[in-house]
């Protein structure tokens, strides 16, 4: 008679924390009961069942709407802590070494709801790299933007390509973070911040702004620096949840409105900032952009070193957007002379690269073997034909094409097509170089 369930206060806690049995307690009718609790699958039947029937018996309702159960944190070898074995490893030290924000991405990014994770510090020094990562972005960003005010966006008229893909890939990215974030699915949203955060603003959209802020007139100083640091104080914003400490310290770093981030106004996307076009030059910008450094890269000629290029493009549309934005290509490719024109003829002695309805050359006689040349296009060649015939292979899948998502699909068909263009153009130069 004098023995306790050993979880019987603990299955009292929802409600009876809150002030019960008075049911007119504030803390009650504010916080009874609650949306979430998160809890490990391994106590189920020991806490989260008796929290429940002991709830629905005192009080006639269920204490918690959701319950997100997480795995558990094993070692590098996948075995669960215990003191037996001697594998425990203490928080506090990870913290002290990494600090608390890396330790949390870590947890948040390396798991899936109801799945174990396995601890390791491989993946902790990749945290702590992210988060430098982050932190010299910053850093330079509100280096620049000095004593302005909080960041407005300007006038639409005012964007250039660059301006309208980073803000479209922001929308993007809030969507798709709280899309994450309302289904739990928090490795999801934290992968989603990643790739916008190192690709898309940092390795490129950054290194874009800089010819501007130290080249441009002042209005366009001035816009591209309201422009950085709305994608700033809107990205910080969506990482804070996961790093409150680390987007603290920035934000309050930077020109902003309000006493805390941690009651800013959360992210939420706008269809005014989408812009698929500008997503879709950018894409080809880019890819251009990188055919470039893999030739240079493959015909080891360093970037300090000026070369021609040569880019044959499909069609007039897509010739007019790449010279509209020269200062980009040149900025990224140190071209002695760049040409873009329907009409390029491919030298005989060059090296190539083949994009979504173009070709670029870096003519190279010195330093291109014709038979080196040849053999690399054959490999590409052999890489494109599987990439078109895994797409075709999918596209004649009567259950994908019925059942997935119209957009999965047609995203699938423009990729075939794509892959169909490359592979074409591939062949084409290869039977060039076969007759020089």
């Amino acid at each position: 008679k004098d023995v306790l369930d050993t979880w019987f206060s603990s299955a009292l806690w929802p409600f009876s924390t809150m002030g019960w049995p008075n049911t007119d307690s504030a803390d009650f009718k504010r916080y009874f009961p609650t949306n979430t609790l998160v809890t490990g699958y391994d106590i189920i039947f020991f806490w989260v069942s008796r929290m429940i029937f002991q709830s629905l018996e005192f009080t006639g309702r269920a204490p918690f709407k959701n319950v997100l159960l997480h795995g558990l944190i094993r070692d590098e070898q996948g075995r669960k802590m215990s003191k037996s074995l001697g594998n425990g490893i203490d928080p506090m030290d990870v913290i002290k070494k990494y600090g608390v924000d890396a330790l949390r991405w870590f947890l948040i990014t390396g798991s899936t709801p109801g799945q174990d994770i396995r601890f390791s510090y491989t993946k902790m020094d990749a945290a702590w790299n992210f988060i430098n990562k982050i932190w010299n972005a910053s850093r330079y960003v509100i280096m620049n933007l000095g004593d302005m005010p909080a960041p407005v966006l300007p006038d639409k008229s005012k964007w250039d390509l660059a301006d309208r893909w980073i803000l479209s890939r922001l929308n993007a990215t809030v969507k798709q973070v709280n899309e994450q974030f309302e289904k739990f699915e928090f490795g999801e949203a934290g992968r989603a911040l990643y790739n916008f955060i190192w690709n898309d603003f940092c390795d490129w959209y950054i290194e874009m702004t800089k010819e501007k802020l130290n080249n441009g007139s002042d209005e366009e100083k001035a816009d591209t620096k309201n422009i950085l640091g709305y994608v700033l104080d809107q990205t910080l914003k969506m990482l804070h949840p996961i790093m409150p400490f680390v987007t603290e310290k920035l934000w309050q770093s930077m020109p902003h409105d309000g006493k805390s981030i941690m009651v800013a106004k959360y992210p939420v996307a706008t269809p005014d900032l989408d812009d698929p076009v500008a997503t879709e030059q950018m894409s080809s910008l880019i890819e251009l952009i990188k055919a470039v450094r893999n030739i240079r890269n493959e015909a080891n000629a360093p970037m300090s070193k000026p070369v021609d290029i040569l880019v044959k493009v499909d069609n007039d549309h897509l010739a007019q957007m790449l010279n509209d934005n020269r200062d980009y290509i040149e900025r990224f490719c140190h071209p002695e002379k760049l040409t873009i024109s329907k009409e390029v003829e491919a030298p005989k002695l060059a090296m190539s690269g083949i994009l979504a309805g173009a070709e670029a050359y870096i003519p190279m006689a010195e330093l291109v073997d014709l038979n080196e040349e040849r053999a690399r296009m054959e490999k590409e060649i052999a890489k494109l034909e599987k990439e078109v015939e895994r797409s075709e292979k999918k596209l004649g899948n009567k259950k994908f094409v019925d059942n997935a998502p119209e957009k999965v699909v047609e995203e699938e068909r423009q990729k075939a097509t794509e892959w169909q263009q490359k592979l074409t153009a591939a062949k084409d130069r290869l039977a060039s170089l076969q007759n020089a």
